[in-house]
């Protein structure tokens, strides 16, 4: 039986696939292959569903990101931008956060608790809320362009902002 976990995690894989329209409990029994029983089981309706759905996003993109660079040590920054540049999730599912913040005002709440949270973060282990807001931008818009800023790219960016371009 599939536990609440599973059921955010494909909400998440349909969101960034097709975004926020897709996610309904149709599509999702169906890519889990479960009944709509076991989804009610989980959650009260679809509503407790998308609101259990962004925070699980801002949980799994953003405080797990900072839990695990705060457990590297000194080099924090160094370890957020591995953690940011590593394989998974692709700009997809932050592309398909933000298109939802648009058009729905919790996902617009959370999106903008997010955005704040990461650039504090940065800021935090920057030192320099100038250099912070910086790489955050930096990250967002490789995202946003078409199409999205390939990995290596993006780190080179990034590298040369830091001043670390070798």
């Amino acid at each position: 039986m599939a536990g609440k976990r599973d059921w955010l995690d494909a909400g998440l894989a349909l969101l960034a696939e097709h975004g926020a329209p897709s996610v309904t409990i149709e599509r999702l029994t169906e890519r889990l292959g479960l009944s709509k029983g076991s989804f009610y089981h989980h959650f009260k309706g679809m509503s407790g569903f998308r609101t259990a759905l962004l925070g699980h996003f801002e949980a799994e993109r953003t405080t797990r990101f900072v839990e695990q660079a705060d457990a590297a040590g000194e080099d924090r920054l160094g370890a957020l931008l591995k953690l940011v540049l590593a394989p998974g999730p692709g700009p997809e599912l932050e592309i398909a956060v933000r298109a939802w913040a648009l058009q729905d005002a919790e996902a617009r709440a959370v999106q903008e608790r997010v955005d704040r949270t990461r650039v504090a973060y940065l800021t935090e282990v920057s030192g320099d809320p100038d250099l912070a807001r910086a790489l955050y931008l930096i990250v967002v818009g490789a995202g946003q362009v078409v199409p999205p800023l390939p990995g290596r790219q993006l780190k080179n960016a990034l590298e040369l902002v830091l001043g670390r371009r070798k």
